[in-house]
């Protein structure tokens, strides 16, 4: 009886010190009002219906899990989206499984930044709502690209 109630106390010890492992390890949540746009001030909310962002939370934040770097708050254009379905990315198709409703034109969501670059060079990127792109944004297009392709309308 002994020996069971040492190996039980061992388990949870065990299992306490994974979780308190977990948790010491994970990277810490980004919020809004940390984070920073493009003009440097905070970041706002790109769109809450599609909820939008890679942590679906409205926001164009992002973490190193975020292999995309979905960062470019965009409103969608039929050019765009014909052009990324093109590339083999079918932003029109819902995807409930990953949270994903299916975009039309109208449509504001976050942009992987990669794309949207990619978009521009081939004439076809979508107009960006500034207060709503992240600032690391920058580390793949310029700012001077970005206000060329400002929404005028918001």
């Amino acid at each position: 009886m002994e020996l069971k109630t040492i190996g039980i106390a061992f388990l949870i010890t065990i299992s306490i010190g994974l979780f308190a492992f977990q948790i010491n390890h994970m990277e810490p949540q980004i919020t809004a009002v940390e984070t920073k746009n493009v003009l440097g001030t905070k970041l706002q909310s790109c769109c809450l219906d599609p909820v939008t962002g890679f942590f679906r939370d409205g926001f164009c934040q992002t973490n190193a899990q975020d292999y995309g770097t979905h960062v470019v708050c965009a409103r969608m254009t039929r050019e765009f989206l014909d052009y990324t379905l093109a590339q083999g990315n079918d932003l029109c198709t819902a995807r409930p499984e990953y949270r994903f409703p299916g975009l039309k034109p109208g449509d504001k969501w976050c942009l992987c930044a990669v794309r949207w670059k990619e978009a521009i060079q081939a004439g076809v990127a979508p107009p960006v709502i500034l207060e709503s792109t992240h600032e690391k944004a920058l580390e793949y297009v310029t700012l001077e690209q970005l206000k060329a392709h400002e929404e005028i309308n918001k």
